[in-house]
């Protein structure tokens, strides 16, 4: 959950990629890329004008489900203007270290097409027309100006649809003073009861399914599932099943409360954790968050969904 968040979604606002960006297909992308998928590409972008329209290839296929619109993608990436006065790299994960998060109902539509059906493992470039991209207007404020194409070398790391949720052993709360979390289904966000007693002072830490993926770090991209409620009345506030579709964010370095900080950072990929935030480590820090209801004393509980970690 974000520290700054808007009144649309309490626990996160995510922050938009470089680039936002519907169009058809093509395979005339007119670019040359050399590398394996996962590593750095190098790339090589005419000298001259770039011919219109959008278009896209796959170098490499990947496995598993593939992308639709609406998903999180999980990707790699660098980005590139391209006009008739030439091109030059605006943004590298490569360079930053960490893949980005790109929630497809929000970035611009030729980069929402050029995610349709990749797989995590895939390699996809893309060429989008200032059209499928800015407009006429362009980004000054991202070096991107109206008759600018943008050119983008895509690997994806992972795909997470509204369904995603954790799978592995079960392990019900069985203490009385704690909530109590019902299973739910795929794409369904599960029940939470609350306990009429005064909440917990300290952070409490329960794991409710048990994954067997890798630890979290400090400083991976989580994709997550998540519910939040108040202690008070157990009435939610927040929910990316509700949204319906999963959410990122970066653990472990302050961008989210210190109680998601301090709880999910050492848990296992694909398990789901309830937690149970006093206040001091959730939103009493900055006088509560009255866009979402939530004011400085409240306890609030979580259940969340550990999907991936990057």
């Amino acid at each position: 959950m974000r520290r700054r968040v808007s009144a649309a979604s309490a626990a996160f606002v995510l922050a938009v990629p470089l680039f936002l960006a519907a169009g058809c297909g093509g395979s005339d992308v007119q670019v040359s890329v050399k590398g394996a998928a996962g590593q750095r590409p190098e790339v090589k972008i005419p000298k001259g004008a770039p011919k219109d329209g959008f278009a896209t290839r796959t170098l490499a296929k990947g496995k598993g489900q593939g992308a639709r619109k609406g998903d999180l993608v999980v990707a790699d990436y660098v980005g590139y203007r391209w006009s008739k006065d030439g091109s030059k790299l605006l943004a590298s994960s490569y360079m930053t270290g960490q893949p980005e998060a790109f929630p497809t109902w929000d970035v611009v539509p030729g980069l929402a097409k050029a995610f349709e059906g990749a797989r995590p493992g895939a390699r996809v470039v893309a060429k989008i027309p200032p059209k499928q991209g800015y407009g006429d207007a362009g980004d000054a404020g991202r070096q991107i100006g109206p008759d600018d194409t943008l050119v983008y070398v895509l690997d994806v790391r992972g795909v997470f649809g509204p369904s995603a949720m954790a799978r592995g052993r079960s392990q019900p709360v069985s203490d009385p003073a704690l909530p109590q979390v019902g299973d739910g289904g795929a794409g369904q966000a599960p029940s939470i009861t609350v306990p009429k007693r005064p909440a917990p002072k300290t952070l409490q830490v329960r794991t409710l399914v048990q994954g067997d993926g890798p630890q979290v770090r400090k400083g991976q991209l989580l994709a997550l599932q998540y519910k939040g409620v108040f202690w008070r009345n157990g009435q939610e506030f927040d929910s990316s099943w509700t949204a319906k579709h999963p959410h990122a964010a970066t653990i472990g370095t302050g961008q989210v409360i210190k109680g998601w900080d301090q709880a999910l950072v050492g848990q296992k990929v694909g398990s789901r954790m309830l937690l149970v935030v006093p206040p001091e480590l959730a939103y009493k820090p900055l006088g509560g968050l009255p866009q979402a209801g939530i004011r400085a004393d409240d306890s609030l509980v979580f259940v969340v969904d550990i999907l991936g970690a990057f």
